[in-house]
């Protein structure tokens, strides 16, 4: 073999080598620095946000109407200032190294709510160390429960074709004097639960409309 094969030869394998060899490496540190890398990319996000957002601030308020559109124009963001604007009025006591530690999901949703969520921009000012999870936290202390809204009674029912059918809920009785007269109905007349239900509805219905009256036996 020639000695420039040779040489072409070694180097394909060193140059493979050292492939395996940065693969081996990108692998054994991706669970430590890839994780610090996106993480310090998530704060550096959050803070960009927040920096952007006191620029737009403060150039609306140093120029005029017109300026101030003709800019967003300029950059193609007409349009887009105005939740930047409501993150500037937010956080306007706060510096943004400050926020970094906080998701932009979450400046976005208390800039967004700011008269519902003051209260925690309040008690942000006062803490110590500002976390993400420390802002959840609050986040979760301010909401109020839901009331469960009262469910209005339904007979209604569907069947699997979309046809609609009435159904009547359990009936609880200590003495069990519906059951137990509906069913002397059935098995002395014959007729089916539907039907004497039907009867008695109808009944009641003329009754509540006037058109029948009970009377009282008279006393012997």
């Amino acid at each position: 073999m020639k000695t420039q094969e040779k040489g072409a030869i070694a180097t394909k394998v060193d140059r493979a080598i050292a492939q395996t060899s940065i693969e081996q490496y990108a692998e054994e540190n991706r669970s430590v620095d890839a994780k610090n890398f996106y993480f310090r990319a998530l704060s550096d996000a959050t803070e960009t946000i927040l920096r952007y957002a006191f620029f737009l601030a403060d150039l609306k308020k140093t120029h005029s109407k017109r300026q101030y559109k003709q800019i967003l124009s300029q950059y193609g963001f007409s349009g887009e200032e105005k939740k930047y604007l409501k993150v500037a009025a937010a956080f306007e006591k706060f510096s943004p190294d400050n926020l970094a530690p906080i998701e932009p999901a979450t400046i976005f949703l208390l800039a967004q709510n700011s008269n519902k969520y003051q209260l925690v921009l309040d008690q942000l000012l006062d803490l110590a160390e500002i976390s993400q999870p420390a802002v959840r936290e609050l986040i979760k202390k301010h909401r109020t429960p839901k009331q469960p809204k009262p469910q209005k009674p339904s007979i209604w029912r569907r069947t699997k074709n979309g046809a609609r059918y009435c159904q009547i809920p359990p009936i609880h009785e200590v003495d069990e004097r519906t059951g137990t007269t509906l069913q002397k109905m059935m098995d002395e007349e014959g007729l089916l639960p539907q039907q004497i239900v039907a009867e008695a509805i109808a009944l009641r219905l003329a009754y509540q409309q006037g058109r029948i009256k009970f009377v009282e036996e008279a006393a012997n």
